[in-house]
């Protein structure tokens, strides 16, 4: 592993809490070392009190907070005479360590230290690291793992074996340590759990770190453990990956999204892998993204056996006094396709597909080295249901029905359709934004949208549009179809024929091209509904305004058929949208002359409306929002005018 010490670098940094800050910012530049959120870092400074006496402080990375991206703020300062007295304790529940340590922090604003705390305290250096290895897992996750890493370190490291993370780690690693001279050896490796270093300044414990998972990585490599290659045995089913994320969404009882790796496709035709994935988490502290095990998927039906095994999983193990987690997996294997990973939300879902990814190669590792092999069902069980977990459960938030929703939304880089992403977006759904500018590639800085560049009358590009929809999210939703031109004005004595067709093809045809190849999708999608954004000009249409209120009114017309046809699966309203002033169309020139011609100022030209209200594209796209929700689940084949109030309509 490479060490990224720098010594110019480190020599910007004065105070121990700065320089903790570099090198834990080192530790989660390296994703085989931790993950979204993983491992811990510490550094122990003397502090003045409000009684101007000197104490000893444990500043400990806080809980939500991620080694990569860390600053000052992010690590909790707790008084270290509390925490060695706590350690002294015969017994003390998780809940209530938590409790204490916060009660001994010295501000009250920073987060809650990490579970792992006074672990950091008892170690008697200035600064401590906590990682979960890859390959220092992956070796003791094997049938010989401790004589492994016996026959790799020799007496150059304390061996901790598994015990729960908290006050018993804690405990263990206290009494384990009681006479024992920690200067001789690099660190301590927990088994199945990873590795703290320590030292007295932060380059002592981060290069003790790189040296320790370095002799792990060096023996891996020795032994040419032989990978799976990445080569698809049979193109994914689109239709197939939909339905499994309606049915895994169905278990759940809530919206669900998976995503299929474009890598460890070769792993997904290993023969004995159903044994691979469900033999447990490569750390017990994935088991919370992950679950016990991942699923093998060849029928639907699989996952209504996995829920059936995962509730009697739970059985097994209850005490009777704990809430069983939803039944649904989390990760698994499209057999012959690929690895999929399931999220309750986009960054659910991108922090369970990091660890699947490294998963899978500990796995080969540990069935290079003779056999994977997790913890116990118990072991497992414990950490999955561990109390703080489910403390968890109680406060999380259920109430966002857009959360794990997909949608599809046209004529997004700009105007309405942007809008439309932006609040979907804003509200937790994931959005595939199509337009033919290729501003769609960079407007958007939300992570969970994607842009494509997307000719909408050109079928083969719709279809590779909703290839990629699926593929990233498992499914389809919602569909906004907004993609729309504003033609020249002009008569119909003079009406020139490419201004007519190009109006059709782009304000009508198009628009029935992407719903009849998204229905297959929109019918096994999760309360799926369409938005179609037709215009006033449908009901009160203008001179010169031929080819563009034609096509809205026949657009007006296909989403009324459509209400019709995909009744009950499909909800389909339309959107009739005036005066919206805020998009391209609309130059400050042009809205000058209109409103002269009016005899009116501008902004009075804005609000001619019965309302006096200006209409803008975030209307339109909080309409089109809530429309496709719950509070408008019993309405289809709807025409909202979103216009303040027109007389003519009226």
């Amino acid at each position: 592993m490479k060490n990224l010490w720098n010594d110019i670098e480190a020599s910007m940094f004065k105070s121990p809490l700065e320089l903790r800050v570099y090198t834990s910012r080192l530790l989660g530049a390296e994703s085989n070392l931790v993950l979204h959120g993983g491992g811990n870092t510490s550094v122990k400074t003397k502090e003045i009190d409000i009684f101007g006496e000197k104490i000893e402080v444990l500043n400990v990375k806080g809980s939500g907070w991620d080694l990569l991206t860390i600053e000052k703020q992010g690590f909790a300062p707790v008084r270290m005479d509390v925490l060695l007295k706590m350690v002294e304790l015969n017994f003390l529940s998780d809940v209530d360590m938590v409790k204490y340590q916060r009660a001994a922090m010295l501000d009250p604003n920073a987060p809650n230290p990490s579970v792992e705390a006074i672990l950091h305290a008892i170690i008697p250096y200035s600064f401590v690291d906590h990682t979960h290895a890859d390959s220092v897992v992956a070796i003791t996750n094997t049938e010989n793992g401790e004589q492994k890493i016996h026959e790799i370190y020799g007496d150059s490291v304390t061996i901790v074996p598994y015990v729960m993370p908290g006050f018993i780690l804690a405990k263990k690693v206290y009494e384990i340590l009681k006479g024992k001279k920690l200067d001789s050896f690099d660190g301590i490796i927990l088994l199945n759990h990873g590795v703290f270093t320590y030292g007295n300044s932060a380059k002592e414990a981060y290069e003790k770190m790189i040296r320790i998972v370095t002799k792990a990585e060096d023996y891996i490599e020795k032994q040419k453990i032989h990978f799976a290659q990445d080569v698809r045995v049979q193109e994914p089913d689109l239709l197939k990956i939909a339905e499994v994320r309606r049915e895994i969404s169905r278990i759940k009882k809530s919206p669900m999204l998976i995503r299929l790796s474009e890598k460890n496709t070769g792993f997904a035709s290993i023969k004995n892998i159903e044994s691979l994935v469900t033999r447990g988490p490569l750390t017990p502290d994935h088991v919370i993204r992950t679950k016990k095990d991942g699923i093998v998927i060849d029928s639907i039906d699989d996952i209504e056996k996995y829920a059936k095994n995962y509730l009697e999983y739970f059985n097994r193990n209850d005490n009777g006094k704990l809430t069983c987690l939803d039944l649904a997996p989390r990760w698994g294997i499209l057999r012959g396709i690929g690895v999929i990973s399931i999220g309750t939300g986009f960054e659910d879902l991108i922090i369970t597909e990091d660890i699947i990814e490294h998963t899978i190669r500990a796995i080969q590792v540990s069935e290079g080295l003779g056999g994977f092999k997790a913890l116990s069902e118990k072991e497992i069980f414990e950490m999955e249901y561990w109390e703080l977990e489910q403390a968890k459960l109680k406060k999380s938030d259920t109430t966002n029905e857009f959360k794990g929703k997909v949608a599809l939304v046209t004529g997004a880089a700009s105007g309405i359709g942007r809008a439309c992403v932006e609040e979907f977006a804003k509200r937790g759904t994931c959005v595939v934004a199509l337009d033919i500018s290729s501003n769609i590639l960079t407007v958007f800085k939300n992570k969970n949208v994607i842009g494509i560049h997307c000719d909408i009358t050109d079928e083969k590009q719709i279809q590779e549009a909703l290839k990629v929809t699926i593929q990233k999210f498992g499914g389809l939703d919602i569909v906004v179809s907004n993609a729309g031109i504003f033609p020249e004005s002009m008569k119909i004595e003079t009406m020139k024929p490419n201004v007519w067709n190009s109006s059709l093809n782009v304000n009508l045809s198009s628009h029935m091209q992407l719903l009849k190849l998204s229905i297959p999708f929109l019918k096994i999608g999760i309360d799926p509904s369409v938005i179609i954004v037709a215009s006033k000009n449908v009901h009160a249409p203008g001179i010169g305004a031929g080819a563009y209120s034609v096509a809205k009114a026949g657009l007006t017309q296909l989403a009324r058929i459509a209400a019709l046809e995909l009744a009950p699966d499909v909800r389909v309203n339309i959107l009739h949208p005036d005066a919206v002033f805020d998009t391209g169309i609309w130059t400050e020139e042009i809205l000058k002359n209109r409103a002269e011609n009016y005899g009116l100022s501008v902004d009075e030209y804005k609000k001619r409306n019965l309302l006096k209200s200006e209409i803008t594209s975030r209307d339109i796209a909080r309409m089109a929002c809530e429309i496709s929700g719950s509070l408008f689940s019993k309405v289809t084949g709807a025409q909202i005018p979103m216009d303040g109030g027109n007389d003519r309509i009226i």
